[in-house]
């Protein structure tokens, strides 16, 4: 019973992850897409709480039932394809932290703009361009991390 209580909170935890890093990158990008400060600042804002309550709790989650689990079935941490997803979950922290840092900063940048009604600045479009980039290897971490879970493939890595 405790192993099924495990996995539906790290599917849970999965599914948050993938889902808010999916809403949070459409929305971001629909509202650059407008080059409405005014937008950006309010779309930025809720992404950032958006990441704070949902991205940053299941972040947190993840390993530790992950782990839980692991132990209630009795799985190795070192068996290949979980090296590998915590490998992969490393990844996506690496590409995750500056995207925060960078959407606290267009959200503020987006916020001056708006304030003093002019243009979004160079340095905006300069941090959304890297705010972009690091998605694809982020998301593509992501994507990996679930297929190693649901198909567990045999991985001899040590």
């Amino acid at each position: 019973m405790l192993e099924e209580w495990l996995l539906l909170a790290h599917v849970i935890g999965a599914t948050v992850l993938f889902g808010t890093g999916a809403g949070i990158a459409f929305f971001m990008v629909m509202a650059h897409r407008t080059r409405d400060p005014v937008l950006i600042a309010h779309v930025a804002g809720t992404v950032v709480i958006a990441d704070t309550i949902f991205t940053a709790t299941a972040a947190i989650f993840q390993p530790v039932t992950g782990y839980l689990l692991a132990r209630a079935i009795g799985w190795e941490l070192w068996e290949g394809w979980i090296a590998l997803s915590l490998l992969l979950y490393i990844v996506t922290g690496l590409f995750w932290l500056p995207v925060v840092w960078i959407q606290i900063r267009l959200r503020d940048l987006a916020r001056v703009a708006a304030k003093s009604g002019s243009a979004l600045p160079p340095a905006y479009f300069s941090l959304y361009r890297i705010w972009f980039a690091c998605g694809f290897p982020a998301f593509s971490a992501v994507i990996g991390i679930l297929w190693l879970m649901l198909t567990k493939p045999s991985i001899a890595l040590f």
